[in-house]
């Protein structure tokens, strides 16, 4: 088994999962959070794609808890739009990442770690449910 990949076994056989497949979940779901901006490259992940190296998953970094374990530990690092309060966007990737990758995968989310690496201005945030921003007026 590669290093990177979950083995599941079952009546109907055996079956192998990347960690970048699950990347892929994972980052739709975060994307599809309302008040995330982007997902957050970093500086790794524009050096392979530099060299030339696919990186599936950007933003999102998966590791396995043990060798034959089905616990899985999703890392999201992203950019949050002006406006939303950061710890209720970092709540709802959690649970929907969480929710969306158990689903599709079958696989136990250990844990959903969020890191929020730069907050986006955009003319789009203002557009977006008033209910759910904060309003700077308020504050001057």
């Amino acid at each position: 088994m590669l290093e990177g990949e979950s083995r599941q076994f079952s009546i109907k056989g055996e079956r192998t999962m990347s960690q970048g497949f699950i990347a892929q979940y994972a980052a739709e779901a975060a994307l599809h959070t309302e008040g995330v901006s982007a997902l957050s490259k970093g500086a790794i992940t524009t050096l392979k794609e530099a060299i030339g190296l696919e990186q599936q998953g950007q933003g999102v970094r998966v590791s396995f808890r043990g060798e034959a374990s089905d616990d899985v530990i999703i890392t999201v690092y992203l950019d949050v739009l002006f406006g939303y309060v950061m710890p209720e966007v970092a709540w709802s990737v959690q649970e929907r990442v969480k929710r969306d990758v158990e689903r599709y995968t079958g696989l136990n989310v250990d844990a959903v770690n969020v890191h929020v690496m730069r907050v986006i201005e955009s003319e789009e945030a203002g557009k977006i449910e008033l209910g759910k921003l904060i309003n700077p007026e308020d504050y001057l």
